[in-house]
C-alpha cells in the first residue's frame, strides 16, 4: 500500500475517533444534567452525584497520563476500545450512555494525545472531518443526531467492524509516522478547549444560530457546512493556511473578527449577525489550523494540554449551565452567558500570541481533488435536501379547532430517557391543530443539542413560533398546522426564571383564531400577576386558546 494511502486510511481512523469523542462529550453533559437534576431539585442528594462527576474528571484526565513515546499497537488498543464502547451510545439508556461515554472520552482522549506524536498530519484532516459529519448526521435527523438513535445500532455495528479492521491493521503492521513538530503546551490546551466549546455549543450547531440570530435555519445550515470544510480544499490549505500561521498580524485580525461576530450575534438578531456567525466558523476553523499543525511548545506533552483544555472546556459548560440555570445557583448569571463565550474566546487568544510555523502543513494527507471536490459537493447537497422546507398540514377550516398544551422536559422522559419520538407521537394521536410547549430546549448541550421545537414541528408536518426567554436556547413554542397570519411573543416578569407567552394568529375559514401558549408560576412567584400580564397581552383578541404550564396544583388558588 502507497504510503499516501495509508496516510489516508490514518486520517479516516483520526476522523472516526474525533467524532466519537465529540458524541461523547455531547451524550455525557445530556446525562449528567439528568443526574445533577434529579439530586439537587428533586432529591435526596447522594454520593453518586459526587461520583457521577468525579469519573468524567477522570476520564478527562486519563491522556496527561499517556506516555510521550506512545507505540503503534498502544494507538491502536486505545482506537479499538473508542470505537467499541461507542455502540453503546446508540442505545438509549441514560446508565448504558454514561458508561460508554465515559470510556470513549477515556480512551479516545488517550488516542489523540498519542496520534499527536505518531501521526500528527492526521489530526487536523480528522478533527474538520468529523466536525462535518457531526452536522450531516444532525441536519439529517432534524437537529438529533441521527448516529445517537437505537434504529441506528447496526449501521453502528457494521461501521465498528470496518474501523477494527483498519486499527487492527495498523496495529500489526505497527505504521506510525514521526511528528514533524513539538509537543504542543498547556495554553495551547486552554486554546484546544476554548475551540471545542465554541464548536459544540454554537458554531457547528446551525440550530444554534439560527436561534441566536431569529434568522433562517434552511440558509445557516449549508453555510456553516461550507465554512468547516476549507483546510480539507488543497488549493486553501497550501496558500491562505501558511499565510494565517506565518503572520502574527494576520492572526490578530482573525481573532479580533472572531471576537466582534460572535458578540454582535449574541446581542443582535437578523441578517448581519446571522452573516458574522457563519464567517466565525470560518476564521475559527483557519485558526484551529494554526493551534493543531504550528509549532507551540516542545516540552510539554500533547497528552497534558490535551487534558487542560477539557478541564477548561468542562469549566466552560458548567460556567455556561449556570446562566441557564441561575434562579437556583448562581443569580448574578442572568442573562451573562455572553461572558463565557468571551472566556473561550480568551483561551484561545492567548495561544494565538505565541510562535507558529506550519510546518506540518504540506503534509496533510489528501484526497485526490475530483474526488475530495465530490465528497464537498454531496455532503453540501445532503445538507440542503434535509432541510429543503416541506409540506405544512393546513389548518381545519371547518371551525373546529382541537388545541393542548404539553410540557416535554426538555425532550425527556421522567428517567432521562430521550423521548422526542414519543412525544411526537403523543401530539399527533391527540389529533391537536394547536400545541403549546414548555421547557423547550433549542441547542443546549445538555438535552443533545437537539432543537426540540424545530424537531417536532417538522416530525407534525406543523409550523412552530418559538419564543428564547433563557439565553437564546431554552423557551417555550406554540405548534400549529397551517401558516400563520401573525407571530409574536413577550417576556413577561418574573423574578426568578424568564419566561413569557407566544402567540400565533391562524385563519379558519373566514375566522381569525388567536393561538397563545405560556409557562408561568414558579415557586415564590407572584403567579395571579403574571396571569394577569398574560391576559393583558392578550387582550380582546377573540376568539382566543390560551394554553400552558401555570406549575399549580389542582385545586390551588391559580386553578
Amino acid at each position: 500500500m502507497s504510503i499516501q494511502r495509508m496516510h489516508i486510511l490514518r486520517a479516516i481512523e483520526a476522523a472516526c475517533i474525533w467524532l466519537f469523542f465529540l458524541e461523547a462529550l455531547r451524550v455525557i453533559f445530556s446525562v449528567l444534567f439528568g443526574i445533577i437534576y434529579d439530586q439537587v431539585f428533586e432529591g435526596p442528594v447522594d454520593v453518586w452525584l459526587v461520583i457521577s462527576v468525579l469519573l468524567v474528571v477522570v476520564a478527562i484526565t486519563l491522556p496527561a497520563l499517556g506516555t510521550r513515546n506512545p507505540k503503534p499497537n498502544k494507538l491502536a488498543l486505545f482506537a479499538a476500545i473508542a470505537v467499541i464502547s461507542r455502540v453503546g451510545l446508540s442505545i438509549n439508556d441514560p446508565q448504558v450512555r454514561y458508561w460508554c461515554a465515559l470510556l470513549v472520552l477515556g480512551s479516545g482522549g488517550l488516542y489523540l494525545a498519542s496520534l499527536f506524536l505518531l501521526s500528527k498530519r492526521a489530526v487536523l484532516p480528522g478533527l474538520v472531518a468529523a466536525l462535518s459529519l457531526d452536522q450531516i448526521f444532525r441536519v439529517i435527523g432534524q437537529t438529533y443526531d441521527v448516529t445517537l438513535r437505537q434504529s441506528w445500532i447496526p449501521v453502528q455495528i457494521i461501521w465498528t467492524v470496518v474501523l477494527l479492521v483498519i486499527i487492527v491493521w495498523f496495529g500489526i503492521n505497527r505504521i506510525a509516522s514521526k511528528s514533524i513538530s513539538g509537543a504542543p503546551g498547556i495554553v495551547w490546551g486552554l486554546a484546544i478547549g476554548g475551540v471545542i466549546f465554541l464548536e459544540t455549543s454554537l458554531l457547528t450547531l446551525p440550530n444554534a444560530a439560527a436561534r441566536w440570530t431569529n434568522f433562517n435555519y434552511e440558509l445557516i445550515a449549508p453555510l456553516l457546512l461550507i465554512c468547516t470544510i476549507p483546510p480539507l480544499i488543497t488549493r486553501i490549505r497550501h496558500n491562505i493556511i501558511p499565510l494565517i500561521c506565518f503572520r502574527s498580524d494576520v492572526r490578530f485580525v482573525f481573532f479580533s473578527l472572531l471576537v466582534i461576530s460572535i458578540m454582535v450575534g449574541y446581542f443582535y438578531t437578523g441578517l448581519i449577525p446571522a452573516g458574522l456567525l457563519v464567517l466565525s466558523q470560518l476564521i475559527l476553523i483557519f485558526l484551529a489550523v494554526c493551534l493543531v499543525d504550528g509549532v507551540v511548545d516542545q516540552r510539554s506533552s500533547a497528552g497534558l494540554g490535551l487534558t487542560i483544555g477539557l478541564f477548561f472546556f468542562l469549566a466552560l459548560n458548567f460556567l455556561n449551565a449556570f446562566s441557564f440555570t441561575y434562579p437556583y445557583t448562581l443569580p448574578w448569571m442572568r442573562g451573562m452567558g455572553w461572558i463565557v463565550y468571551l472566556f473561550a474566546l480568551l483561551g484561545i487568544g492567548l495561544a494565538l500570541r505565541q510562535r507558529y510555523s506550519p510546518v506540518s502543513v504540506s503534509g496533510i494527507p489528501v484526497v485526490r481533488p475530483l474526488w475530495g471536490n465530490f465528497f464537498v459537493i454531496v455532503m453540501v447537497i445532503i445538507s440542503v435536501i434535509s432541510v429543503w422546507p416541506q409540506d405544512i398540514t393546513p389548518f381545519p377550516q371547518n371551525g373546529e379547532v382541537v388545541a393542548g398544551t404539553y410540557n416535554i422536559h426538555y425532550g425527556y422522559d421522567e428517567p432521562w430517557h430521550l423521548s422526542l419520538e414519543a412525544q411526537a407521537k403523543t401530539i399527533e394521536e391527540s389529533g391537536a391543530d394547536i400545541i403549546a410547549l414548555q421547557e423547550v430546549d433549542t441547542g443546549r448541550m445538555t438535552s443533545y443539542s437537539i432543537d426540540n421545537a424545530y424537531y417536532l414541528a417538522r416530525r407534525l408536518h406543523m409550523n412552530v413560533v418559538y419564543l428564547p426567554t433563557v439565553e437564546h436556547l431554552t423557551g417555550i413554542a406554540l405548534l400549529h398546522r397551517g401558516e400563520a397570519v401573525e407571530t409574536d411573543g413577550q417576556w413577561i416578569t418574573s423574578t426568578q426564571e424568564q419566561t413569557g407567552i407566544v402567540y400565533a394568529l391562524l385563519m379558519s375559514g373566514d375566522l381569525p383564531v388567536h393561538a397563545f401558549g405560556s409557562w408561568i408560576g414558579l415557586s415564590n412567584e407572584d403567579t395571579s400577576n403574571q396571569i394577569y400580564e398574560a391576559l393583558a397581552y392578550i387582550g380582546d383578541r377573540a376568539p382566543a386558546v390560551f394554553g400552558g404550564d401555570f406549575n399549580s396544583d389542582p385545586g390551588s388558588s391559580v386553578t
